[in-house]
């Protein structure tokens, strides 16, 4: 059950990243809503991320 899930995430993925290269050069317009989403998803993502990246200047202590 859990290879067919991944296989669906995995060809949105890949869709959202074609879309995106496709707007860059002057696809429809449902291409570059699509690309919009796929940037905006992966901005949530990016934004999400918990430890393991390295720390802001906001987080970072004077001493």
């Amino acid at each position: 059950m859990i290879v067919p899930v991944v296989l669906v995430v995995l060809a949105l993925a890949v869709g959202g990243c074609v879309c995106v290269v496709w707007a860059d050069r002057g696809g429809p317009r449902w291409v570059r809503g699509v690309a919009a989403v796929t940037l905006a998803a992966g901005e949530l993502v990016r934004r999400s991320g918990k430890g393991g990246g390295r720390k802001s200047q906001d987080q970072l202590g004077d001493g």
